[in-house]
């Protein structure tokens, strides 16, 4: 009976975190970390907003609703919260008249801005070739 009970938890450890499990916690991060804001976020967070790899650097909010066209202020929000909360970006509070909040990467940030970077760059630089397929897919239907 203790060999059947060893062998259902090391087959629990393993799947504790596999995301093509219904209750998985980590789909929930996958879900998150998809979203086209958070790639967005993370990349002007990382210094490669203007397109070149400047380094990590403190944003403002108005910083990176400037840089990120089209975000909403309540996405922005609630991505750089879910951010924040998930450990990815610090929020820094100034207390100055008027109060400054800057936003930046952590450590387990900027792992994942190396993912995010990526995607961000496939996309650019597939986006042709995606749209010559769409067109012809849409053609053919």
């Amino acid at each position: 009976m203790a060999a059947v009970d060893a062998a259902e938890k090391r087959t629990q450890a393993k799947n504790a975190y596999n995301a093509f499990l219904a209750a998985c916690p980590s789909r929930q991060l996958l879900d998150r970390i998809s979203d086209r804001w958070v790639v967005l976020i993370m990349c002007a967070l990382a210094g490669d907003g203007a397109g070149n790899a400047a380094g990590p650097v403190s944003m403002r909010y108005s910083e990176l609703s400037r840089l990120i066209a089209g975000v909403s202020q309540k996405m922005l929000t609630q991505t750089l919260r879910s951010l924040e909360r998930d450990g990815l970006v610090t929020r820094t509070v100034t207390p100055t008249v008027p109060v400054t909040v800057d936003y930046a990467l952590t450590d387990l940030g900027l792992s994942l801005y190396r993912t995010a970077r990526g995607l961000r760059l496939w996309a650019q630089d597939h986006m042709d070739d995606v749209r010559a397929r769409r067109d012809a897919y849409d053609a053919d239907r």
